[in-house]
């Protein structure tokens, strides 16, 4: 199996925030965000493994700045580390104000995707190089998220979390 980079698996979903997607303030729906970014992680999966790979968590959302409607929303998917069947795709989201042109980063995630065959079942993946020193912090501190969360999950015992551990 290849390796491959996080810019070979990029994916980019741009979208502009219309009426139907605001709540009362006037500002995108946070579900509606979740919604794009999903479907962003998931293109960036499937582009990575070149398989059919579904949503197995969302770890974690950061809503930082409201979204205003009018708004040119850009989420950026990039996979940050990739394991055997699950990849971490991290989210970047920017907001444009479409009449001054201004660029905000507003949110970000990370979202696990597994890959699986025709049955649903999991297959591997392939691996992550990372390259530039944003990609190479991501994917140092992905295994440390894993951990935490397999031990959140109960599928890891917290004196096997070596990397975990490593900080204290």
């Amino acid at each position: 199996m290849i390796n491959k980079t996080p810019a070979d698996s990029k994916a980019i979903l741009t979208e502009i925030v219309l009426p139907n997607d605001t709540n009362n303030l006037d500002n995108l729906m946070g579900g509606r965000l979740l919604y794009w970014m999903d479907i962003t992680a998931a293109i960036t999966a499937q582009r990575h493994c070149n398989r059919t790979s579904v949503t197995a968590s969302v770890n974690n959302v950061s809503f930082n700045h409201p979204i205003p409607r009018g708004s040119i929303v850009t989420i950026e998917g990039k996979i940050s580390r990739s394991f055997n069947s699950s990849m971490e795709i991290f989210l970047d989201v920017w907001a444009e104000d479409s009449l001054s042109g201004e660029k905000t980063k507003c949110n970000e995630a990370i979202y696990t995707f597994v890959a699986v065959n025709n049955m649903g079942r999991p297959v591997k993946v392939p691996l992550v190089n990372p390259e530039t020193e944003l990609e190479k912090l991501r994917y140092d501190g992905a295994l440390r998220r894993r951990q935490l969360s397999l031990i959140l999950g109960g599928k890891m015992k917290a004196e096997d979390a070596t990397e975990l551990k490593a900080l204290f």
